[in-house]
């Protein structure tokens, strides 16, 4: 098929896949995803897991997992969600997303055997549940040694929930997508542990400790061995450093000094540490004495994490940043006020209109100037009139402006922070939802292909 073929092709498949409900509309159950493997002959058993759960953090984590792992040598596949520019950089394959035309290839393999599992329920598999089935098929036909997978929502019901993963990661806990989880630590956390299986490593990022009590009660209920940041495992010492932090980490079997992480935050030094004690979990049977320090940090002086905390433009400095509930906001705020010193900075920001809007925009009141509340490309994007509305409550009448249009809000922001601060000194975030972060990222460098 010629290059603009194959492009067509892909553009078709995607479509296709997009077509059918979304993350945001959700039936839970693992039967139909069960259904589809058993077709395919069960290619999530085929490799080794490390399952990645929590409320923040989980993209950021699993990213460090699987640099940290592919640097011992092991092929890697690695599933998170959702996408910032395409839908491809949710399956990775060895570092990288998948190509157009594997991603064609995975859904025409499995497709036949999607409209079987259709007929045999009153519910069509969703768009994450294909894509979930696409990324376990294309890293069995890889194969990969070891997937790092980032649950969708939740754990128990998530459709990834079908691997036994060798270790069980769970990030920050918080209250989020209350319209589908309890709205309760407790019950978020009783959620998430799901994920956590019999015989299994369980590794905890510091948690709220309703959360933290649920989580060790299921670990010990199914015999799954536990290591909690701040106990077993931890950060050290971290300072500020050019581009990122320098970080060492006390880890379940060793110690890890000087490592350069190029991320900013006092919450990215934690999911170093959370990846370290996972990979130093999931290689225990192997390396009884450790990492290797020289290849952790050549690993994670090479991470990124897109869309989060991210440097997307200079001149005035515009920071692209995924937050979307008010735990992740208040970690950025930290994250913006301890490794940048701006002047004058100028929000853009567009959530969800089904997150907690004043717990999201409350964090910020104190960071900016001036806010010039939007829309993002989702469907879900709470109407600016109504977000400038509960924005003016926060931030009073004359700091809010309204634009119709994300890019349209970026213009201005720049505009609003160039007129009132110091040459050099002004900034632009950009945040409120990983789509609003992907949609800034999409803007300002360039576009994905879905």
């Amino acid at each position: 098929m010629s290059g603009a073929g194959a492009h067509e092709r892909y553009a078709e498949v995607t479509a296709e896949i997009l077509s059918r409900a979304p993350e945001s509309d959700i039936d839970p159950t693992l039967d139909r995803v069960r259904t589809v493997l058993d077709l395919l002959g069960d290619p999530h058993r085929n490799f080794r897991v490390v399952h990645v759960t929590g409320t923040n953090g989980k993209t950021s984590t699993a990213r460090m997992i699987d640099a940290l792992v592919r640097g011992r040598g092991l092929r890697v596949g690695r599933y998170t969600s959702p996408h910032l520019r395409t839908v491809r950089e949710r399956i990775v394959v060895d570092g990288e997303p998948i190509s157009q035309e594997r991603f064609v290839e995975a859904y025409d393999d499995i497709r036949p055997f999607l409209e079987m599992a259709d007929a045999m329920s009153d519910v069509r598999l969703s768009f994450f549940e294909i894509l979930t089935v696409m990324a376990y098929a294309v890293f069995a036909d890889a194969p990969v040694d070891v997937a790092v997978v980032e649950v969708g929502m939740g754990g128990s019901w998530d459709a990834t929930n079908v691997v036994d993963g060798d270790v069980a990661v769970v990030t920050p806990i918080g209250i989020d997508h209350t319209e589908y989880l309890p709205d309760t630590l407790d019950g978020i956390a009783e959620e998430k542990a799901g994920i956590i299986k019999p015989g299994s490593v369980t590794v905890m990022a510091q948690q709220p400790l309703p959360a933290a009590e649920v989580l060790l009660r299921h670990a010990a209920e199914v015999g799954s061995t536990v290591a909690r940041e701040g106990l077993e495992f931890g950060v050290t010492s971290r300072e500020v450093a050019v581009g990122g932090q320098q970080v060492a980490v006390k880890g379940l079997t060793g110690n890890y000094e000087n490592l350069f992480v190029p991320l900013f935050g006092e919450h990215q030094a934690s999911n170093a540490a959370v990846a370290i004690a996972a990979v130093e979990a999931f290689s225990a049977s192997e390396d009884a004495a450790g990492l290797d320090p020289v290849i952790v940090g050549e690993a994670l002086a090479g991470i990124d994490s897109p869309g989060r905390m991210e440097v997307v433009r200079t001149s005035p400095t515009v920071i692209a940043d995924a937050a979307h509930n008010p735990a992740g906001m208040i970690a950025t705020v930290a994250a913006v006020e301890e490794a940048f010193s701006f002047s004058r900075l100028v929000g853009v920001v567009a959530i969800m209109a089904d997150k907690d809007v004043e717990g999201v925009l409350e964090p910020l009141e104190p960071l900016l100037d001036e806010i010039v509340v939007t829309r993002n490309s989702s469907p879900r994007s709470l109407d600016p009139a109504q977000l400038a509305d509960i924005a003016r409550q926060i931030f009073g009448e004359d700091r809010v402006h309204v634009a119709a249009r994300l890019d349209d809000a970026i213009d201005q922001a720049v505009g609003l922070a160039e007129s009132g601060g110091e040459f050099g000194g002004t900034g632009v975030l950009v945040t409120g939802s990983v789509v609003t972060s992907g949609d800034a990222v999409h803007l300002l460098r360039g576009s994905g292909d879905q």
